[in-house]
């Protein structure tokens, strides 16, 4: 079997899987367009530049620090403290929930966090790399996943060279940056059930154990998948922590309170001339509805309407406005129908 090794990736900046793209993640402070000064005139080209400025600002996710974020990066950094004398069997953690509902960017959140730390506690060590993300390739290998790792650093692959060749060049370098966190996305792309998944995770072990850093882990509905079966899973989830990634609720009123602070920080972070403050808010109901509390198709909901807010000149978020929005299939899925009106007695049917 030939395998296909990661070849050229185009523009590094714009991937999270390069160290380029990653220093650039970690680097961004997104920051809105300035107001327009009361009475100001623009002409189009002005007016073209301000409104893609604020497109381009609303395109971006507002990071908003969920429950779930704070206890990945709170234990998270624990783990990193308490691994830093283990030699082998390193403790980890597992972001384990359905799509939408923040996992990667919980584990990113963690990653960033790290690597700003490590920058103001030695800011002349430009040449290390506290921080590494991969995510795992639909029906990886362990040469394909070697080769991720790979990527991420810019090591030059050849087809001639072998997965040790590959995985020896990756930790050898790892251990000169003084890598301490690794976080591989995906990890639900590795099926212990067949025989490369079941390779693959033994690389991923090794992996860990070679590497003297903590491994973060996200993905799908882990506690359910093929990772925690047989031998291989037993010794996974007898090293890893598992913090599950949920939808937010409406039921209690924690639960509530939670789900309408999320939507007031985003509702906050809107730059339109005409919406009026706590309008979001008080459709939190028909949100969560909408969404079914997940993170992600909110955050989408509430970008695109902005987008549309610009671009028809309303300049504010309405629920006519909101109902215009397509969602993910997930979303529109659990959307609730709406119901046809009974006919009266001394009505006709059309």
């Amino acid at each position: 079997m030939t395998e296909e090794l990661p070849g050229d990736i185009g523009n590094p900046y714009s991937t999270l899987t390069t160290k380029e793209g990653w220093r650039a993640f970690v680097d961004e402070h997104p920051e809105p367009p300035p107001p327009l000064a009361r009475g100001a005139v623009l002409d189009a080209e002005e007016l073209d530049s301000y409104q893609e400025a604020r497109k381009n600002y609303h395109s971006s996710s507002v990071i908003v620090a969920t429950p779930t974020i704070r206890k990945v990066v709170t234990t998270g950094r624990k783990r990193i403290v308490l691994n830093r004398h283990q030699v082998s069997a390193r403790r980890g953690l597992i972001v384990s929930g359905s799509s939408g509902t923040g996992k990667t960017t919980a584990i990113t959140q963690l990653g960033k966090n790290v690597e700003q730390l490590a920058r103001r506690r030695n800011p002349a060590a430009t040449a290390q790399l506290p921080v590494v993300f991969v995510t795992v390739p639909p029906a990886a290998t362990p040469k394909m996943l070697a080769g991720e790792f790979a990527r991420f650093l810019g090591l030059p692959l050849l087809h001639r060279m072998s997965q040790v060749q590959i995985t020896n060049a990756v930790c050898d370098l790892l251990a000169q940056l003084g890598t301490t966190l690794v976080l591989v996305d995906e990890i639900h792309n590795l099926d212990l059930t067949t025989r490369y998944g079941a390779e693959a995770s033994d690389q991923l072990k090794y992996l860990s154990e070679r590497i003297a850093a903590t491994f973060v882990l996200a993905g799908l509905n882990i506690e359910t998948s093929s990772l925690f079966q047989g031998t291989r899973g037993q010794q996974i989830a007898g090293r890893y922590s598992v913090i599950p990634s949920r939808p937010f609720g409406r039921r209690s009123r924690g639960d509530r309170e939670q789900w309408q602070a999320l939507i007031v920080t985003l509702e906050e972070s809107l730059r339109l001339h005409r919406h009026q403050p706590g309008t979001l808010l008080a459709l939190d109901a028909y949100l969560h509805e909408r969404t079914g509390g997940l993170i992600g198709s909110l955050s989408q909901l509430i970008r695109e309407a902005a987008v549309e807010a610009i671009d028809s000149g309303a300049e504010k978020i309405t629920k006519r406005t909101l109902d215009t929005v397509e969602l993910d299939h997930t979303a529109e899925q659990a959307r609730p129908k709406p119901v046809a009106k009974r006919l009266g007695k001394n009505s006709k049917a059309a």
